[in-house]
């Protein structure tokens, strides 16, 4: 594979990805199992490895630990916790569960009952996309709350996840040229030992 279509080809992969759209979560609450199906099957694709999990049973019980998601209602998961196990997937590639926690926490406080104004769907709606500058400008202006200090998170909030979200998809290509470039040395590896047990084949025969 030449460089060209290495490079054209993680970018077919990451064209084809798409965030979870909002509407596209069920809208009755899920037992865990059901959870982790619908995670594996909206996000399966963007795995390294076959053998990697997109998100496991232990995973969520750990989030809930260490105060990143809300506990479940009766052992069912709502709409917003599965938002946050999106934002929380995307986010513990590279930030530790202490800096989630920091981003999420005012999240949960302010902004996770159903009739909050932003409410969790609405805020989860408007964070992907646009450049670095234009995903500052626009964080400003997405949301107005009556209360300065939420509204002030609030735009930060928007601007990291905007962020996050654009260093994640760097990511998949960054992992997929090293992958490549593996997949090279190892095969220039198979081709040196070749070499060389040829040389010492044909040492005996002489």
């Amino acid at each position: 594979m030449t460089n060209d279509e290495l490079f054209s080809q993680l970018l077919d992969k990451i064209s084809s990805f798409d965030y979870i759209h909002a509407d596209q979560i069920p809208n009755i609450d899920l037992y865990m199992d059901q959870v982790t199906t619908f995670m594996d099957t909206h996000l399966g694709a963007t795995r390294r490895y076959d053998e990697d999990k997109v998100l496991t049973k232990t995973m969520i019980n750990n989030y809930a630990k260490n105060n990143l998601l809300p506990s479940p209602v009766r052992k069912k998961y709502t709409e917003n916790h599965i938002l946050q196990l999106i934002l929380i997937y995307y986010m513990k590639s590279f930030l530790s569960i202490s800096d989630i926690e920091t981003m999420l926490k005012p999240l949960t406080q302010h902004f996770w009952d159903e009739n909050s104004s932003p409410n969790f769907a609405e805020i989860y709606s408007k964070i992907f996309s646009y450049d670095l500058r234009h995903k500052f400008e626009t964080s400003k202006e997405t949301f107005s709350c009556d209360d300065d200090e939420q509204d002030s998170y609030l735009q930060l909030f928007t601007f990291l996840c905007m962020t996050i979200y654009d260093i994640y998809m760097k990511k998949q290509v960054v992992t997929g040229v090293i992958d490549e470039l593996k997949r090279r040395q190892d095969a220039s590896d198979e081709r040196a030992k070749a070499a060389e047990k040829e040389k010492r084949e044909e040492r005996k025969r002489k």
